[in-house]
């Protein structure tokens, strides 16, 4: 007959093997490994890319890129505050009108009007709401400013009401459908369906001379950069910390005294401005802003491509974001008319098999590693060592 009797504390966990390392601080390690992603994103992005990359390939990247800023965006919003935004294409369009309203301006010259306004024939002078634009100290800020307060005004009513979940995501995706309604609806000033197009120069540089792509794609490529320097700063920092906590439990946040409508505000306007300022470098990447670019489908494609990356990861919106509007690229030219439905395809499987996203695939990879590798070296005692130590013979 045998007596059970635990364990002694010395046996629960065996102390790691002598010479192995001991892990270094954990925060220094965080640095060095942001230090060191960053240098070698920088040097695809600065060096690799245009050595590798024709002049056209080298552009749609920088559209790419483009995209990828909304998607930081709606990481920190959805990833990282737990809200669906389905129209971050209202405020990528509020950026790039008014970046492409000032460059449209530049080209007529003082005193002109925009070559579209002359073609249709409906003004006779320029609109009062175009004339600021024609300065770039106010055109520039607007880009981010703009649609920061229209995501203030719009957050602060639904937030305040606990307006969350698929009611927020709808509610946003009605307002991309009200933008493009709008912009379609005001053809004399906006361009209608074909919105502002044919932008020649940027600031004084003829974007037909390929020298000039690659300064923008430079630009671009920054301020991609910069973005996730800033975002892996806030989601880092005590606010980040109170944006995860809202998103797992609003009502416990509220009852420690916090105000979650204010921390989702934040994210949300933040999102905003990110996502303006992609509208406003896409305008002169590409040459064109319409309202084809910034509706409801656009809206929803955003969100795909960080849902495929990775909503709660630094980088997975960026790789996902990329990903998504490569594959688009590459098969459509192969396989007009299927995109949509593999797109819609990707998306199912990503949410049903894949929340995490494919950034969640490392994380798994190295979970399941480490748990082996730690049972192999006998640092994590498996099922059987612990009963073998807990069943002790009765004297």
């Amino acid at each position: 007959m045998t007596a059970l009797t635990p364990a002694p504390p010395s046996a629960a966990v065996r102390p790691a093997p002598a010479g192995a390392e001991p892990p270094g601080p954990p925060a220094r390690r965080s640095r060095l490994r942001t230090a060191a992603g960053f240098a070698f994103g920088a040097a695809l992005l600065f060096a690799v890319a245009p050595l590798v990359l024709s002049d056209f390939r080298l552009a749609l990247l920088a559209k790419y890129l483009c995209v990828a800023m909304v998607a930081v965006g709606i990481g920190i919003a959805w990833g990282r505050g737990g809200m669906l935004t389905l129209g971050q294409g209202v405020f990528f369009g509020l950026g790039g009108y008014a970046m492409a309203m000032h460059l449209k301006l530049a080209d007529a010259g003082p005193g002109g009007m925009p070559d579209f306004m002359q073609l249709y024939g409906q003004l006779d002078e320029l609109p009062l709401w175009w004339r600021p634009f024609a300065s770039p100290w106010f055109a520039l800020p607007a880009t981010v400013l703009l649609p920061m307060a229209v995501a203030f005004g719009l957050g602060s009513l639904v937030f305040r009401r606990r307006v969350r979940g698929a009611y927020f995501a709808i509610l946003s995706q009605a307002l991309a459908a009200a933008m493009v309604i709008l912009l379609i609806g005001q053809q004399g000033t906006t361009g209608g369906t074909n919105g502002l197009t044919d932008i020649k120069g940027f600031f004084g540089y003829n974007l037909d001379d390929p020298v000039n792509q690659r300064m923008v794609y430079f630009i671009i490529a920054g301020t991609l950069l910069a973005l996730l320097a800033l975002t892996r700063q806030l989601i880092q920092s005590r606010y980040g910390e109170l944006l995860v906590a809202v998103r797992d439990g609003e009502e416990r946040v509220r009852f420690l005294g916090y105000d979650p409508a204010s921390v989702k505000l934040v994210a949300y306007v933040v999102a905003a401005g990110m996502a303006g300022l992609a509208g406003a470098l896409f305008v002169p990447a590409v040459g064109i802003i319409s309202p084809a670019l910034i509706g409801i489908v656009p809206s929803i494609e955003f969100v795909i491509g960080v849902a495929v990356g990775g909503r709660a990861t630094l980088l997975g919106p960026v790789l996902g974001a990329v990903a998504v509007a490569w594959a688009r690229t590459a098969l459509s030219e192969r396989f007009p008319g299927t995109w949509t439905y593999l797109q819609g395809l990707l998306f199912v499987v990503v949410v049903a098999f894949l929340p995490g996203g494919l950034a969640s695939l490392w994380a798994l990879a190295r979970r399941r590693d480490g748990g082996t590798d730690a049972r192999r070296r006998g640092w994590l005692p498996t099922t059987r060592r612990r009963a073998e130590r807990a069943e002790v013979p009765a004297a």
